[in-house]
């Protein structure tokens, strides 16, 4: 066995309603589509050398670079969810752990060739924990190592949010959180858990003009242009209907007249 200390970006992926879906469809066919998962995720672990540390409801990965984490999980909530209809949270946290290389005998009765050890391990998997499906979190440190950091794998649109300051069951330091995404959806701060207690921050997320999306962008324009519009026609119209000769050659009056008694009602309160 060897013992080697080293910083990795350690993610934690954890898929929602695993037991659920498998009790729904039967345990052969939830194995042929969790594989089919598997194969995809794999896919893009490799694509972004990552490391397959372990697998359960979900993979413990690790990675060299922190930023090549962040690229796997964003593309992975990107693509894989909407191939197998499966819903998945990504905790990421950068920290030291220790890998473990278990030795040939070890691995023989079933251990895992390289296995890892530490807080940061926890710290990842309190991170994912309170994820929102489709949500990608980062720690403190892991949004430091990534910041102002991108490459050509990076999805355009991706923004990085503080959603909030929360405090880790069995660990000592609070943390500060950070969501990635290219949607204001996912970037929204998640709540408590049994584990995790939400110690601040901001309550809602709100896109800022520049980084709305292009329909964000329409529909702020259709609402700007019916509210000019509509000042117009009152503007047109409103002078008319007060009129009651101008309704009258205008043929408004069979529609508009009950606008005498309710002005003169209105004069009467006034007065």
């Amino acid at each position: 066995m060897e013992l080697k200390e080293k910083k990795l970006a350690i993610v934690l992926l954890d898929l929602i309603g695993s037991t659920q879906f498998v009790q729904k469809v039967g345990a052969m066919k939830a194995a042929k589509w969790l594989q089919y998962h598997d194969r995809l995720a794999r896919s893009l672990i490799y694509k972004f050398d990552g490391r397959e540390i372990d697998r359960s409801d979900g993979f413990l990965l690790s990675f060299e670079r922190p930023i090549d984490a962040v690229n796997f999980a964003l593309i992975y909530q990107q693509t894989v969810p909407k191939k197998t209809l499966i819903q998945a949270r990504v905790g990421i946290h950068f920290g030291k752990v220790v890998e473990v290389k278990q030795d040939e005998l070890s691995v023989m009765a079933g251990a895992k060739s390289t296995e890892l050890e530490g807080i940061s391990k926890n710290i990842a998997a309190r991170t994912m924990s309170i994820c929102i499906a489709g949500q990608v979190l980062l720690t403190a440190e892991a949004m430091q190592a990534v910041k102002g950091r991108t490459n050509a794998f990076t999805p355009a649109g991706t923004y990085y949010a503080c959603v909030g300051e929360y405090r880790f069951k069995g660990v000592r330091a609070s943390q500060i959180i950070y969501a990635v995404g290219a949607s204001i959806q996912s970037l929204q701060p998640p709540q408590s858990n049994e584990k995790v207690k939400r110690l601040g921050g901001p309550k809602r997320i709100r896109s800022k003009m520049k980084d709305r999306a292009i329909k964000e962008h329409v529909w702020w324009l259709m609402k700007g242009t019916a509210l000019i519009m509509l000042c117009w026609l009152i503007s047109i119209i409103g002078p008319v209907l007060i009129d009651p000769h101008a309704r009258m050659m205008s043929g408004l009056h069979w529609y508009f007249w009950w606008l005498d008694i309710l002005l003169d009602s209105i004069k009467r309160v006034i007065r």
